[in-house]
């Protein structure tokens, strides 16, 4: 058996364990051996592909290419097992991010590649066919590439996390589409001996993917950013997808059809969570309005300390607690999870309200209570936990803002208006753990710390439920 055919075979078994691997994420019970499936496939699939670089590099006697392929491989797993080493749960999202944009500089990459090699096809149309790769692989690349690097900038705080508003700016979107659109046709219309016409067309191209890139993640909301991580998913695996085309990888295509398509599908799923269309992301995010809403005056707020919260959760009969990203921030779950352990050991029924936008990233919050080992049967999602809230004596708000806001539900102008959240002021407590009365990441004031049921436990999260599991009776 030649090694074009253990190749195929091998890709046909990564492809099975990709798919086997998605299914296994897809519930908490079997998201371990889902990340085995794909960690699986991924070493079956590199194996098999340096495998196959080295016979061709031994047919024609290069033994630079196999050198460098190794070395290439070396200092990508040693900076992997670096960052994954390294990275905080709260870095996460925009790890993800930057992650995504090297898919998108591979994409741009082979695509000029693809372009300088040429296409040695006798038919014009395979030709043209090849170089219609070539600009849309670069495109998706480009837009993902620069688009990856605003999302991980946004998302470390290292850029305003407030929506840029150029004047026209969803006419710059779809201007640019077309734009590419007409690049394209010209490019694949340019003759093949007019190299120097062709160079010039795909410069251009590349240029306007990465403007759009930037402009496209740039233009959306802080609100927005768990949208956008997931879209920026879709994106890497369409120009991975597209990348395969070009290198006739079949393993590629089919890789990168699972993730853009499961990534797209993420998205929507989000998008509706939030009452909004992708669109409509695409074109701005959340908190363009905000000043407006920040303007009114709610009155004031009630404090309360960690005895006086411990006393009022050793007397309730059922608690439901909704996290956010100030938890992750100060790594409060684990003193959260023994006091989960606490109240129900003392006979109060205890479970968890996760908004499928919680924190920065999709299944953020799920991800960080499995790490502190709360069990999956209480860990409830908006939609089963939603009707409940009117029987629970205590809501525990800890860190989360923009998905317990009722200004979604009860302010047709507010910028969060007809976004699904989680109604915890229908409890007949809440207490809300901040570290200051200051907006959400959307930028939108939240009514909720005014309400009369409502108490605000200011401070370092990790530290006030530490508190409250001390003063606990």
């Amino acid at each position: 058996m030649d090694i074009l055919s253990i190749t195929g075979a091998a890709y046909i078994v990564a492809s099975l364990l990709f798919i086997l691997s998605l299914a296994g994420l897809s519930r908490h019970e079997s998201a371990k051996s889902g990340l085995t499936y794909g960690m699986v496939g991924m070493g079956v699939a590199l194996a098999s592909t340096v495998a196959l670089v080295i016979d061709n590099a031994n047919d024609t006697d290069n033994s630079l290419a196999i050198l460098l392929m190794l070395v290439a491989v070396a200092i990508g797993a040693a900076i992997g097992l670096w960052r994954a080493r390294i990275v905080e749960m709260t870095g996460m999202p925009e790890l993800i991010a930057a992650l995504h944009s090297f898919v998108g500089l591979a994409a741009v990459l082979i695509g000029w590649n693809g372009h300088l090699e040429g296409a040695h096809y006798s038919l014009d149309s395979l030709n043209n066919i090849h170089e219609a790769e070539v600009a849309i692989g670069i495109f998706i690349g480009a837009v993902t590439f620069t688009g990856s690097i605003v999302a991980n900038l946004k998302l470390s705080a290292k850029m305003k996390s407030a929506p840029l508003m150029l004047p026209g700016k969803n006419f710059i979107n779809l201007g640019s589409l077309a734009v590419f659109a007409v690049l394209t046709a010209l490019y694949v219309g340019t003759d093949s001996n007019d190299s120097s016409t062709a160079d010039v067309l795909l410069l251009v191209l590349t240029a306007l993917a990465l403007g759009l890139g930037w402009h496209l993640v740039a233009s959306i909301g802080g609100g927005d950013m768990p949208v956008v991580v997931s879209m920026l998913n879709s994106y890497s695996g369409w120009a991975a997808a597209a990348s395969g085309f070009l290198l006739n990888n079949d393993l590629l295509i089919v890789t990168g059809a699972l993730v853009g398509s499961s990534g797209a599908y993420l998205s929507y799923i989000m998008c509706k969570a939030m009452n909004r269309s992708f669109i409509s992301v695409i074109a701005g995010g959340f908190g363009i309005e905000a000043p407006a809403s920040g303007d009114t005056d709610y009155g004031e707020h009630r404090e309360v300390q960690a005895a006086e919260a411990a006393e009022l959760l050793a007397g309730a009969s059922s608690v439901v607690i909704t996290p956010g990203y100030g938890m992750a921030v100060a790594q409060a779950q684990y003193p959260v999870a023994e006091l989960t352990s606490k109240l129900r050991a003392k006979g109060v029924e205890v479970r968890f309200g996760i908004h499928p936008v919680a924190g920065r990233l999709p299944g953020h919050m799920n991800v960080l209570l499995a790490e502190a080992k709360v069990p999956y049967d209480i860990v409830l999602e908006m939609d089963e936990i939603n009707d409940d809230f009117p029987d629970t004596d205590v809501v525990l708000v800890i860190g989360a803002n923009d998905t317990v806001n009722p200004a979604a539900a009860e302010d047709p102008t507010s910028p969060i208006a007809g976004m699904p959240v989680l109604e915890v002021w229908n409890a007949r407590n809440v207490i809300v753990f901040k570290r200051s009365m200051a907006t959400g990441y959307a930028g939108v004031q939240n009514p909720l710390f005014f309400r009369d049921n409502s108490q605000m436990l200011f401070g370092d999260a990790k530290d006030k439920v530490e508190e409250i599991i001390q003063n606990l009776p």
